[in-house]
């Protein structure tokens, strides 16, 4: 005789609306099979349950590390209920039908991120019988209704209820998806998780596996006609732009965060108050202060055309005198560790501008992460640019030596360039940027343009580049301008000509042994 009784494998570790969800199950005709826990928590709910070892007749074994890996569990799973000979071995061996899955994970995300957890508790959550139900039902999604997310038990009861108990295929398709998603990405975690604390390896792996969880869906990407989604990294970073919180304000664009990522990356270089403000995801004013408002003031001042509708990012508390000033100005964004409570009081009067706050982070402690790029057909992933030069290669190249102003203009200036695309070229003076020139084609251009942003404020000034100088011509702008001091990588083949530029005009020059290209 066919089987015709229902049946839902219930097994979870999140029990997140479960007990409403299964008693709807029972009331439309399921027979209950559940495991450990679950089981309990359901009973105890007064929901009656077969427990999976007398479904099978083998008991749970090993510590409860093999309680479904069992042929009766995946039979009843993996069975094409079409398929005539499938039907004819279930009834020779007396298998059963397993209709609905229930089932999510050991939370092996959420141990791992204990501080201090041992590597045999973790591996203790590392699921294994999950997965394989999970998946198994997902390959017989014909059949099976499964289900990973306790966010879908409202939709899938109110499809069953219109469908005598059943759902549809497109529904099932759905849900088998998800299942390979969630089980990917829980799989990845494990990857990362042996590569970085059991093996501890540095290379990169032959197989890259990616574990990122959705945050929200934007309103649309670059573009209104694009559509665009936020992911968070499994890896754990603070600050990071996944788990800021927003304190007001419209709801936060693609563009915002690509922008705000740009801003917090570049104010995280600095050990003193601090303001980048970012266009574009390139800086166009960025400065050093005594204080929040001084540093703000200052980065302002640099380039106030086009801080219009910018990203403000600060590395110290958000307070009043800041706030009322912010408060001045057209802006997007405005990213803080922390806000105080007048000056939170000040900017939410400005209803659409958003603020942001990270938390207290250490000044100058900046996390490091690979970088990904998508390109077409593949990945280029590296490692993030966190240095800034190698000490035992910086060299003073020229027969004038920088003052200890300039020493510091140029760290200044040379912190700055990391952040503007390539070509880049910063000028700067007393820690605040002046002239800002970036995504040139050719160097001397990007020169051009930093000196024309810095106008009068150029004479004295000292310049940084990216990457080395192929000729004298940039030079010999910065000499015009009145500049005083240059950083660049060197290691060009015409170096000397640029040298002997900086001698014949009285402008010293440093070495770094270090580009930072930026594309």
């Amino acid at each position: 005789m066919p089987d015709t009784t229902k049946r839902a494998l219930v097994s979870v570790s999140d029990k997140q609306g479960l007990i409403p969800f299964v008693k709807e199950l029972v009331r439309m005709g399921y027979e209950i099979l559940s495991t450990g826990g679950t089981a309990k928590t359901l009973r105890e709910a007064g929901i009656p349950v077969k427990a999976v070892s007398e479904f099978t007749g083998s008991p749970e074994i090993l510590d409860g590390r093999v309680k479904t890996l069992h042929p009766k569990i995946h039979a009843g799973l993996l069975n094409r209920r079409n398929n005539p000979d499938h039907q004819k071995q279930m009834q020779e061996y007396q298998l059963e039908n397993i209709d609905v899955v229930v089932v999510n994970l050991y939370p092996f995300e959420e141990t791992i991120s204990k501080p201090g957890v041992s590597l045999e508790t973790c591996i203790e959550n590392i699921d294994i019988g999950g997965p394989s139900m999970l998946r198994s039902a997902a390959k017989n999604f014909e059949s099976v209704t499964v289900i990973a997310n306790p966010a879908r038990y409202e939709s899938v009861l109110a499809e069953m209820k219109s469908h005598n108990g059943d759902t549809t295929y497109e529904t099932r398709a759905i849900l088998a998806g998800e299942v390979y998603s969630h089980t990917a990405y829980y799989d990845s975690l494990i990857a990362q998780y042996f590569r970085t604390n059991v093996n501890k390896l540095t290379e990169y792996p032959e197989k890259l596996p990616l574990g990122f969880k959705k945050v929200q869906s934007m309103r649309y990407g670059e573009n209104p006609h694009q559509s665009a989604a936020f992911y968070k990294s499994t890896n754990k970073v603070h600050p990071s732009l996944a788990d800021l919180k927003q304190l007001q304000g419209k709801e936060l664009s693609f563009n915002n965060l690509f922008d705000m990522d740009a801003a917090l990356q570049c104010v995280m270089e600095f050990e003193t108050p601090a303001c980048v403000i970012v266009k574009h995801a390139n800086p166009c004013g960025v400065a050093l202060g005594k204080d929040t408002l001084d540093a703000y003031l200052r980065a302002l001042e640099a380039d106030p055309v086009s801080a219009f509708g910018g990203i403000v990012a600060i590395n110290t508390t958000l307070d009043e005198a800041a706030a009322e000033k912010m408060s001045k100005k057209f802006l997007e964004v405005i990213i803080a560790p922390e806000i105080t409570e007048g000056a939170a009081q000040i900017l939410s009067a400005k209803e659409n501008l958003r603020v942001v706050l990270t938390g207290n982070w250490t000044l100058g402690n900046k996390p490091s992460e690979s970088t990904l790029r998508y390109v077409l057909g593949g990945l280029l992933i590296q490692d993030c640019d966190s240095a800034l030069w190698d000490e035992s290669k910086l060299q003073v190249v020229t027969k004038v030596q920088p003052t200890s102003e300039q020493r510091n203009d140029l760290k200044f200036a040379w912190t700055i360039v990391k952040y503007l695309k390539s070509n880049a070229i910063s000028i700067a003076k007393d820690n605040v940027t002046l002239g800002l020139g970036m995504g040139q084609t050719n160097r001397v251009d990007a020169a051009r343009h930093a000196i024309t942003r810095a106008g009068d404020k150029v004479m004295g000034a000292v310049m940084a580049s990216d990457a080395y100088f192929p000729y004298n011509d940039t030079v010999l702008e910065a000499a015009k301008a009145g500049i005083k001091a240059i950083i660049q990588p060197g290691g060009s083949k015409k170096d000397q000509d640029s040298i002997d530029a900086c001698n014949e005009h009285g402008i010293a020059m440093v070495f770094t042994g270090m580009r930072h290209f930026r594309h």
